[in-house]
């Protein structure tokens, strides 16, 4: 099944022009660097998005001082889905790129409340390379670490 992904130019995606004003949202939660609106097509009541203000199609587009706003925005929105709707799980999701799932080409992370029977399921195929493999992973990733 194909995954539609908005591709839109900065400024005029979905996410862009409800930041502006220009269209409608239930909006949670605003400060300098992010957005937290409710999601339009609601997985479970209390579904919210959190946003970059700025457009940034991913996550590799932000700075880390959005990256970090974006979560301490999350983890407040996730507090006020516990206060307000008690839901005995919560899953924070976030996707990049339409091969990772995304979209809508604006980084933005679902707080998604969690129920038994809600539907909702994270299956992959579990892959056990061992010791050696996996110090050769680490090591790839330190030569690779930015800044």
């Amino acid at each position: 099944m194909p995954v539609f992904v908005d591709t839109s130019p900065p400024g005029q995606c979905i996410f862009c022009r409800l930041i502006s004003g220009e269209i409608p949202a239930a909006k949670v939660f605003e400060d300098d660097l992010t957005i937290a609106f409710m999601d339009l097509g609601q997985v479970t009541p209390g579904h919210v998005l959190v946003a970059s203000k700025r457009h940034a199609a991913t996550v590799f587009e932000l700075t880390a001082q959005e990256a970090g706003a974006a979560m301490q925005t999350a983890h407040k929105v996730a507090l006020a889905v516990q206060a307000a709707f008690d839901p005995p799980g919560l899953t924070l999701l976030q996707a990049n790129g339409a091969l990772g799932g995304q979209t809508v080409g604006h980084f933005h992370l679902h707080v998604v409340p969690r129920h038994e029977g809600d539907g909702i399921t994270f299956t992959w195929p579990r892959q056990e390379p061992g010791p050696a493999v996996l110090n050769d992973y680490a090591a790839r990733l330190r030569a690779a670490w930015p800044g």
